[in-house]
């Protein structure tokens, strides 16, 4: 085993299947490894825009890796943590969106004023302690 085909294999859950280092996957073999029905695969592809196989000149669906992992990925957040398909398309194209600006950081948006004003008092304060001290 490679060094990267560990390190997927360690990033993967422990039910998450050995994807084959292939070019294209029909939708067969797809619906295997993933252990889903071939009509919730071609149903999937109408919600999630994430998914687009390219046909063959026959009319076949040849998923690439990204489209598999795509789909293992749509398949836990609709199986194991609950989503609607709404709420993981939602989830999945947030994913994708950069973060600009203050949406990046890591702290929650303040639900309404008071906290906001309970800092600046804080602050308030401490600007008033500082300037006795100066005087």
């Amino acid at each position: 085993m490679t060094a990267e085909k560990k390190k997927r294999s360690k990033a993967r859950g422990a039910s998450d299947p050995v994807i084959p280092d292939k070019l294209y996957f029909r939708i067969g073999e797809v619906a295997g490894l993933c252990r889903l029905p071939a009509y919730v695969l071609r149903f999937w592809e109408t919600e999630f825009p994430q998914l687009k196989p390219v046909k063959s000149s026959t009319g076949q669906r040849m998923y690439r890796q990204r489209d598999v992992e795509n789909v293992l990925r749509i398949k836990k957040l609709l199986y194991d943590e609950g989503f609607t398909i709404a709420g993981a398309r939602a989830h999945l194209k947030a994913e994708l969106k950069p973060s600009h600006g203050q949406n990046g950081l890591p702290f929650p948006k303040p639900r309404s004023a008071d906290p906001l004003k309970k800092v600046r008092q804080g602050l308030q304060e401490i600007l008033g302690i500082l300037n006795k001290k100066r005087r």
